[in-house]
């Protein structure tokens, strides 16, 4: 029995959920939920209990002091309220955890419990995957659904992906039999250059949700740490010329299918978002924030000198995710797929999230 008795009544309630691993390309999709959490100051009412979906050989709890006493933190997934004001105000119910080691069915049944009692009117699943695009050019968000209203209109796909799947492809499988209307956003990042963060992945994931469930969502710093993260890979692509040439195929193949869009719909949506943000939408909701340091963001301070160096593309080709439902790689941020084959222990001392995200699996 799930009891709330600590949180308010909700208004128009949405719960927007991502987990760290298989289906979390650079981080981008739990980066998004968390810069949620922290912009609208959310208040955690729920963790699900560790023991019950957790392999602490895989997910290992982490040991901190505080105050001189050893604490430790388990692997978990918590839920939090964010209320959102403004003249049509409408609250969030955050999803934050780490892809489940066992117990996949009953876990998104406690899930979705919280989403009944909660009177959760859509979930919405954040996910990233690796694949064959450009850092040059915007990131493609795809949204898909197994419900054939919302796909007409809201503009979505729906799904046709047969396959492995991660957590997010179960939860929204969970949804349609439960009657709840779900949705699952996916950025593609770009395989040769999968370390996270992925701000400008992060941000297109934002933007798109946004554009989902009609809130404006302040960026904070995270326009800037796009701007940043894309001149760093920038640099770094220059400097190596044949991931240079790899990403000028990629930017051709990119710009050629594109064309028709690029001149519709697309633009006509980004002007739209641009009218919003300049007029001062009502939904910003406080905790906004300028960037507070010149320094770039740390994925370039991370390796001697600074800097870290772009993987290049292998020989015969990438060996990426063609869609939402391609299947990441089993080592955090290695872009490979399911079929190739684990190439690091996952089960390692450090290992603070699920063996990795790399492309998903979702629909």
């Amino acid at each position: 029995m799930i009891e709330l008795d600590g949180v308010p009544e909700l208004v128009d309630p949405v719960m927007v959920a991502a987990f760290e691993g298989w289906n979390d390309a650079g981080d981008a999709a739990s980066t998004a939920v968390a810069h949620l959490d922290r912009e609208w100051k959310g208040e955690v009412f729920a963790a699900l209990d560790a023991e019950d979906y957790y392999d602490f050989q895989v997910n290992r709890p982490t040991v901190y002091l505080e105050g001189g006493l050893r604490k430790i933190t388990w692997p978990t997934t918590r839920l939090s309220v964010v209320r959102v004001g403004g003249e049509k105000p409408r609250d969030l119910v955050l999803v934050r955890g780490i892809e489940p080691s066992m117990r996949w069915r009953s876990f998104c049944n406690e899930l979705l419990g919280f989403a009944h009692e909660l009177g959760v009117e859509m979930v919405v699943i954040l996910g990233a995957l690796l694949g064959d695009t450009p850092h040059t050019r915007p990131v493609p968000v795809s949204g898909i659904t197994s419900d054939t209203d919302l796909a007409r209109t809201m503009d979505l796909e729906e799904t046709r992906y047969e396959g492995p799947t991660g957590i997010v492809g179960i939860l929204q499988e969970a949804c349609t039999h439960a009657g709840v209307p779900a949705v699952s956003l996916w950025a593609a990042v770009p395989h040769y250059v999968s370390q996270p963060p992925n701000p400008k992945a992060t941000l297109a994931l934002l933007n798109r949700l946004e554009d989902l469930i009609g809130l404006r969502i302040p960026q904070g710093e995270l326009a800037e740490d796009a701007r940043a993260w894309q001149l760093g890979v920038d640099q770094l692509a220059a400097e190596d010329s044949e991931v240079a040439e790899y990403v000028q195929s990629l930017e051709e193949a990119r710009d050629t299918a594109e064309l028709p869009e690029a001149s519709g719909e697309a633009i006509a949506r980004e002007f739209e978002r641009y009218l919003r943000r300049r007029d001062g939408d009502p939904g910003q909701g406080p905790g906004s924030h300028a960037s507070e340091s010149g320094e770039g963001p740390p994925y370039l301070r991370d390796t001697p000198g600074g800097r870290r160096r772009p993987q290049k593309p292998p020989r015969g080709g990438p060996d990426t995710g063609k869609g939402p439902e391609q299947g990441p790689g089993p080592e955090r941020g290695s872009g490979r797929g399911p079929d190739a084959g684990p190439d690091g222990d996952t089960g390692s001392e450090d290992d603070e999230g699920p063996a990795g995200p790399a492309g998903p699996a979702e629909d």
